[in-house]
């Protein structure tokens, strides 16, 4: 049964900080755990098609999306991978339709709570050591709107970590890791925990 782990949560959220501690946590549960990171994907074809404006940004985070989708489609499903991507920035039938293209039978969200206010002050500190082609420090503004109303995609069992939280909290990555080991094909409803 192929699983997936959705590292979820707005920019800015500490979506690749959790991811980075969640891999060596489930290595060392015997879990062979493999990272995807959807700005990776996006920055390497930075790189060969170029950057542009808002537009040519989404579609390459679309392009970026599917690719890791396609990828996971080939893997054996003893390897779980670990996705950090704002899993809210498309309708969630696309991401229904990759998780099932890539024949994924059970999600497990890790959602990264966050106060709007520090999102959009972590994204304004950042923008100025960001490669270029991702949005601009002015989109803090927007993502203030917006961290104010997202919530999980909850296609799954849904774990929450608070993304300015104690960085050493290990409750969130065994809860994780317990719902790896246990249980069969998720329920479509999802839940929280």
């Amino acid at each position: 049964m192929k699983r997936v782990v959705l590292v979820n949560g707005v920019p800015a959220s500490g979506k690749s900080a959790l991811a980075a501690r969640l891999l060596p946590y489930l290595h060392a549960e015997g879990l062979a755990a493999v990272p995807f990171a959807l700005d990776t994907v996006k920055e390497a074809l930075f790189d060969h098609v170029g950057t542009g404006d808002r537009d040519h940004n989404r579609m390459l985070g679309r392009a970026s999306y599917q690719a890791i989708f396609d990828t996971i489609a080939a893997f054996p499903d003893d390897l779980v991978p670990v996705i950090d991507a704002w899993h809210g920035f498309q309708p969630d039938t696309v991401l229904r339709d990759h998780l099932a293209r890539a024949g994924v039978a059970r999600v497990i969200e890790l959602w990264c709570d966050i106060p709007p206010e520090t999102a959009a002050v972590r994204y304004r500190a950042r923008s100025a050591v960001r490669r270029p082609g991702h949005p601009p420090a002015s989109y803090a503004d927007e993502l203030l709107e917006l961290a104010r109303c997202a919530c999980p995609v909850s296609l799954g069992p849904v774990v929450r970590a608070r993304g300015d939280g104690p960085p050493d909290d290990p409750a969130p990555l065994r809860a994780v890791a317990d719902l790896l080991r246990t249980g069969g094909p998720t329920n479509p409803e999802g839940g929280e925990m």
